[in-house]
Order: structure tokens, then sequence, then C-alpha cells
């Protein structure tokens, strides 16, 4: 007795879904149209199903048509809002990043024991300081990753993003080096392909 609701459920959803793939076709038609922007469009439904369902921990099939018809709608809402570009979904750089996310993960840790050092000395030999660094990438999207990239690693925070230029306040001279050496810089800048200039002075 329990299926014959589930079943017209289960139907009503498919019909649901169909609506949705036509209002994200329209919108991908808005978003320029072509197979890059219904690529975003799979690429961003994907990331958000597959983010759903790690934190969900329910796989049952009705759960699971839940789920799928909320990325669907929030992927149509995307699309039908003409924000489905490569800044909402930059999957021009997810090939590189599998270069980058490693190296950033080792800066992580080194950094993190390198702050431990610092606190667990009696001394506590800090050297805050202020720094003016150039992003040399060229995207915002880039640039982002980047201040991100600079918070993440202990010792250092963006304060500050505007016209290129980050304020950045460092905690100890070995991490002010760090990022002044712009070595972060330019593996980022290689995730979209740039070069790099000066990477920064102390403010």
């Amino acid at each position: 007795m329990l299926r014959l609701p589930f079943v017209t459920l289960w139907i009503a959803s498919v019909g649901i879904l169909r609506v949705r793939a036509r209002s994200i076709e329209a919108g991908v038609r808005g978003n320029g149209g072509g197979q890059k922007a219904m690529k975003r469009a799979i690429v961003l439904f994907a990331a958000l199903y597959g983010t759903w369902l790690l934190l969900s921990g329910h796989y049952t099939a009705m759960l699971m048509t839940y789920g799928a018809l909320s990325c669907a709608a929030v992927v149509a809402i995307v699309a039908h809002l003409g924000i489905l570009d490569e800044e909402a979904v930059p999957i021009h750089l997810a090939p590189r990043h599998l270069f980058y996310l490693p190296w950033l993960a080792k800066e992580i840790v080194l950094s993190n024991l390198s702050v431990a050092k610092v606190i667990l000395t009696p001394s506590l030999p800090i050297a805050p300081r202020i720094l003016q660094v150039r992003a040399s990438q060229q995207s915002e999207v880039a640039q982002v990753i980047y201040a991100n990239s600079i918070t993440l690693t202990p010792g250092t925070v963006t304060l500050d993003v505007r016209d290129g230029q980050f304020l950045v306040h460092a905690l100890t001279t070995d991490s002010a080096e760090g990022l002044l050496s712009g070595e972060m810089d330019r593996r980022v800048a290689a995730l979209e392909g740039g070069d790099v200039a000066n990477p920064g002075e102390a403010a």
C-alpha cells in the first residue's frame, strides 16, 4: 500500500525534472548557449549533487530524488539569472588544480607547524607586519583563489582586495618572506596560464 504514493511521487518528480531541464536549457541559451554553457550547467549540477550526497548521508530513492530536484532548481535559477559563466563555474581551471591543491595542502601543513612552533616558544618570536602584495592574476576568480590561499595558510591573512592589490597581515618574518617570494602568486597565475610581475612589498 505504501508503494503507490511513492510511485506517484516518483512520476511527479520525473516530470518536475523535465521542466527543470527545459528551464536550464532556456537559461543556457541566455548565457550564450553552446556546448560550453551546457557543460557548465552539468558540472554545476554534478558538484551540487555530489556535495548534497556527501552531507546528507541518506541514500534512499525518495531523498536522493529530493536532492536531485533541489540541485536542478538551483542550476535553473543560476541559468535564468544569466550568471552561469566562467566565474560561477570555472571549469577551465579544474585540470590545473590537480597540481595546485597538493602544493597548497603541503604549504598549509608546513605553516601550521611553523605557527605552532612560534606559539610554543616561551619568547613568542612574532614580528607582525602589514604587506601590500600585487596579484598578477588576470581574472577575478584567480585573484579570489590567491586571496583565499593566503588566508588558508596559517600566519598570513588577506585583509583587503582592491584593484589587484592585496593588503595582507603576516604574523612572522618567515611568513612575510614566504609571501613576498611570489611562489604562491606564480602557482595561482599558472592556473590561468598567466605570468608574474613583482610580487609585493611591505607597507
